[in-house]
C-alpha cells in the first residue's frame, strides 16, 4: 500500500511543480473555481499539490497529506459549486 501513496504522491507533486511550468494548462480548469485572479490561484494550487505530493511519498507525513488532500478537494469542490451560479 506504501508503494501506491508513493506513486501517486509522486504523480501529484509533478503535477503540482507543472502549474509552475506551463501554468496557462491549468487556467481553464482553475477559472472554474476561481475566475478572479485566476493565474495567482494557478500557482497557489501547484504548490498545494506539490507540498500535499510530498508529503505522501513521506511515511510520517502521509496521515497529514491525506487530511490535507481531503480537505484541499473539498474546498475546491465548494469553490467550483459556489461560483457556477
Amino acid at each position: 500500500m506504501s508503494t501506491r501513496f508513493r506513486g501517486a504522491g509522486v504523480v501529484l507533486a509533478a503535477i503540482g511543480l507543472s502549474h509552475f511550468a506551463r501554468p496557462q494548462a491549468f487556467e481553464s480548469i482553475t477559472a472554474a473555481a476561481f475566475p478572479d485572479n485566476t493565474h495567482r490561484h494557478t500557482l497557489i494550487d501547484g504548490g498545494i499539490e506539490t507540498a500535499l505530493g510530498v508529503g505522501l511519498i513521506a511515511g510520517p507525513t502521509r496521515k497529514f497529506a491525506l487530511a490535507g488532500l481531503v480537505a484541499y478537494t473539498v474546498y475546491l469542490v465548494a469553490s467550483v459549486v459556489r461560483n457556477r451560479n
